[in-house]
């Protein structure tokens, strides 16, 4: 493969298929993964799925991947409205990230509206559901 990209999930995202339903749609988590990976491949891209519910183990792959990875696609879940510490990870590697959300988070409650980490990503995917993460590979691709 000629690049690599970390998809990084947050909290309640391995949930995905099981939680809300109506918002984030029956199609679970490790399909999605699969998915993603699969789509990759043609892109001739290696995807490294990590999903946590601990922020701390999200910043240790965020520093990390500026040592292993060409691109970092995140869905940071809820810690997107309110995790500095994220932020500042993200800010703190020379690695494009690539922001997605599968429901349209400015659709959804005023807390949500507000992103603090997608003014230090490349850009934001929201509202697009699993197809936001395909997106994001495709622009990676293409940088």
């Amino acid at each position: 493969m000629s690049k690599k990209v970390l998809l990084l999930l947050g909290p309640n995202l391995n949930l995905v298929g099981v939680r809300e339903t109506g918002i984030y749609g029956v199609e679970t988590a490790e399909t999605i993964k699969e998915e993603v990976i699969a789509y990759g491949k043609t892109l001739n891209i290696a995807v490294t799925v990590f999903q946590s519910n601990w922020e701390g183990a999200l910043i240790d792959e965020i520093h990390k991947s500026r040592l292993e990875y060409d691109g970092v696609i995140i869905n940071p879940g809820a810690l997107t409205h309110y995790s500095y510490s994220l932020r500042d990870a993200i800010a703190g590697v020379n690695v494009p990230f690539v922001e997605v959300h599968m429901s349209n988070i400015h659709k959804r409650e005023e807390f949500r509206h507000t992103s603090v980490t997608a003014p230090v990503c490349v850009g934001q995917i929201t509202g697009f559901g699993k197809n936001g993460y395909l997106m994001a590979l495709n622009y990676i691709a293409a940088i």
